[in-house]
């Protein structure tokens, strides 16, 4: 039986895996991505890129043609749990400071383009049924579209195959956590009566519940077609396969608008509930998990296609640097340590949510929602909840490096003054996918020299009080990790490898 070899197997073309495989591409890193169905899911599934996911398609170039595919909706912004308190993104100084209405599968086509255009491409219809992995690489056996079977060998394996991840049970990977309490269903359909037909709005107002367990969110997509979001006593009862009926969604629909709406067709329908899990370990040898094959939780809030492509993200450029032999592969053991609290927090949230969000207004639900709505009329009270919600408030270790108030978090997407002429801003310089090393004031960072295969070296201007540092490293992902001072060479090397290893040469 062939054996085709490549750098990185990616299973699953959803947005963590098409994220992921984009990053290796652009790297110049050999992946091969597999997903077992014949085309891209052309349901809306998960509606929302928020604020942070923006920033980091900005630092490719793909923004543009993201939010050409988006939605004409504007959301006033974020939200907790429904509540009617707009959280204000704009607080925490982003060029993005709205959510964006997005169905998962416009950013899926994005990428997939996006894929082909650095050559890339997705094998549909090739379902994972194998898997054995040594001290040097990984080897999957394929049922390929024919019904035939293959195998494909790669140094590493990332799983993006989703919640009922066959990798995740190949590897037998524990996933701990809470079972589903609630069940609800998701329909893309056409409406006809009293439809909301306005194009801006926060989102509780577009949430309505009843006295008996209801619950309905209607939000627009494209041609006419709104996305349903609903759960009930009907709905609690059915089996996670059985199809969505227009009887079903027309029980709701009266319970929660009265006679006011009904369905006239449903395109596109699942069901998914609010069971909550994440792996313990992201990485199993040579195998690691992003997306939702890492962890599940309730979509409250918007939070899980933005964690997967961040994950993706996060991990993207630390694989190519393995991969072209300019890092250890100790590398890749931050990819855990950085993402893992993240979604961990992100399950926490959203189970909260999910408490506030219910219809039952016993149990004093009904006063915490009071209090809550209070409390985030608090301008920090409002802050911390933006930040968290839009993926803002990040903060990620880098021990090498000196203290400075902006290391760990977010490169500000400024404006620079390029010493040698032109005007950018600073998304513009990471297009290639490289760190970049940001000379502010014209200190002599010769230093860096040895990693000049692996960097770019800028030297420019911001405007006054833009930012306070000489100068600034950042991660490929848009993290800065040395903000001046001491342990550059430190930090250059925990981050991009020890000087004098292979580069590409990119």
């Amino acid at each position: 039986m062939n054996t085709q070899v490549t750098g990185v197997i990616v299973v699953g073309a959803g947005g963590a895996g098409l994220t992921l495989a984009t990053e290796l591409a652009l790297a110049g890193a050999p992946a091969v991505v597999l997903d077992r169905l014949p085309g891209r899911n052309l349901q809306s599934r998960a509606g929302a890129i928020q604020p942070r996911t923006a920033e980091m398609l900005a630092l490719r170039g793909l923004l543009d043609d993201t939010l050409g595919r988006s939605i004409d909706y504007l959301l006033v912004g974020g939200h907790f749990a429904g509540l009617p308190v707009p959280l204000d993104y704009a607080a925490w100084d982003t060029r993005y400071p709205h959510p964006v209405l997005l169905p998962q599968d416009r950013l899926e086509a994005v990428l997939e383009d996006r894929l082909a255009d650095l050559g890339g491409q997705v094998l549909r219809e090739h379902l994972v049924t194998g898997l054995h992995q040594d001290g040097h690489g990984v080897t999957v056996t394929l049922i390929t579209p024919d019904g035939g079977e293959r195998m494909l060998r790669g140094r590493f394996l990332v799983a993006c195959d989703g919640a009922h991840s066959s990798v995740r049970k190949i590897v037998g990977a524990a996933f701990p956590g809470r079972p589903a309490t609630v069940r609800m269903g998701t329909a893309d359909l056409l409406l006809t009566g009293d439809v909301d037909r306005s194009t801006t709005g926060h989102i509780s107002s577009r949430i309505r519940t009843s006295p008996e367990g209801h619950f309905a969110m209607i939000t627009p997509l494209a041609d006419g077609l709104h996305k349903l979001i609903f759960s009930g006593p009907r709905t609690m009862l059915a089996e996670r396969d059985a199809p969505v009926t227009p009887e079903e969604v027309r029980e709701v629909l009266r319970a929660t608008h009265g006679g006011a709406l009904d369905v006239a067709e449903i395109r596109y329908s699942s069901r998914f509930s609010n069971a909550s899990r994440q792996l313990e370990h992201y990485r199993h040898g040579r195998v690691f998990f992003a997306g939702d094959s890492a962890h599940i939780h309730s979509p409250a809030g918007g939070q899980g296609l933005n964690l997967g492509v961040q994950d993706a993200f996060n991990l993207g450029w630390k694989l190519a640097a393995v991969l072209r032999g300019e890092a250890g592969e100790e590398l890749l053991d931050t990819y855990e340590s950085e993402r893992h609290p993240v979604a961990a927090r992100v399950l926490a949230l959203t189970r909260a949510q999910g408490v506030v969000m219910g219809p039952q207004r016993d149990g004093g639900i009904g006063e915490l929602r009071d209090v809550l709505t209070d409390l985030l009329r608090l301008p920090d009270a409002n802050r911390y909840m933006a930040g968290v919600m839009a993926g803002l408030d990040l903060c990620l270790a880098s021990p090498d490096a000196a203290a400075h108030p902006l290391l760990g978090l977010r490169m500000p997407d400024l404006d620079l003054d390029l010493v040698d002429g032109g005007r950018v801003r600073f998304s513009e310089l990471t297009r290639t996918g490289r760190g970049i090393l940001l000379d502010l004031t014209g200190a002599p960072l010769d230093a860096a020299a040895p990693w000049d295969g692996r960097i770019t070296r800028v030297r420019a201007r911001a405007e006054a009080g833009a930012i306070d540092a000489e100068a600034l490293l950042i991660r490929p992902d848009g993290y800065v990790c040395w903000a001046g001072g001491a342990g550059l060479t430190e930090t250059l090397t925990r981050w991009f490898g020890p000087a004098g290893s292979v580069a590409a040469g990119r």
